[in-house]
């Protein structure tokens, strides 16, 4: 699960309250497998400071969300999180908008994944389901990509069948692409309870990150029961 907006809700009002390191053990009670955090450039979510108490409030791995920046580099360094997916970032954006650029940023990607790998960090770059950026995958030597699904969940919100099925199968046959060249693949962003199932029934899948959908849910219902219900949904599909 991806706690940024536990954050983004405590940071409205200044604080303590909610704080994600709560959310982040209620995750680890029902049956999550991980915590993911984008610590962003302007921290409008999660705080340097949240990191180490994330870490140190339960055993799940820590996935550091960061951008290919200096800063970034020498905080995973610092942290040393289980993971780090390499993500865009544009200060205006709302929420990450699509998948990075690894073809046009091999230069810059290289020393940066190299540094991480080096340091025993998991690297991981989220990407657009694309056979070009699967290659730029490949040449930076990383063990894992996490296929950006915006797409396909705004096809949902737009009820578009035929869109519905041809982002479904990109996310599908890249998949399988990345699993036949030994990178793990992983999918996430916009999946909710009515669109979850499709994708988490892609055998090569091994992960999704969710955050927002559930933050949300849980305003409603409270977070446990949001992750259960994602959770039993998620397994239900995977036999």
């Amino acid at each position: 699960m991806n706690i940024d907006h536990v954050a983004t809700i405590r940071n409205a009002r200044g604080g303590d309250h909610p704080d994600p390191v709560r959310a982040a053990e209620i995750v680890a009670q029902v049956g999550g497998d991980g915590i993911t955090a984008h610590l962003r450039e302007d921290r409008r979510h999660i705080r340097d400071a949240d990191l180490r108490r994330i870490q140190e409030a339960t055993g799940l791995p820590l996935n550091l969300e960061m951008a290919a920046t200096d800063e970034m580099l020498a905080i995973a360094l610092a942290h040393r999180p289980h993971a780090a997916c390499i993500v865009p970032e544009k200060r205006e954006e709302r929420t990450t908008e699509g998948g990075l650029d690894a073809a046009g940023l091999h230069n810059q990607l290289a020393s940066i994944v190299a540094r991480l790998s080096d340091e025993g960090i998991r690297v991981s770059l989220f990407i657009e389901a694309e056979e070009r950026q699967l290659d730029a995958a490949l040449r930076l030597k990383v063990p894992v990509v996490e296929f950006h699904t915006g797409e396909y969940a705004h096809a949902h919100l737009d009820s578009d069948g035929e869109r519905i099925e041809r982002e479904l199968r990109r996310v599908a046959d890249m998949s399988a692409l990345a699993a036949k060249n030994g990178i793990e693949p992983h999918a996430g962003h916009g999946l909710t309870y009515e669109n979850v199932q499709p994708i988490a029934a892609i055998p090569q899948l091994a992960e999704l990150n969710i955050g927002h959908y559930l933050v949300g849910e849980a305003v409603f219902v409270g977070l446990e029961v949001a992750v259960r219900h994602m959770r039993e949904l998620m397994d239900e599909v995977r036999g």
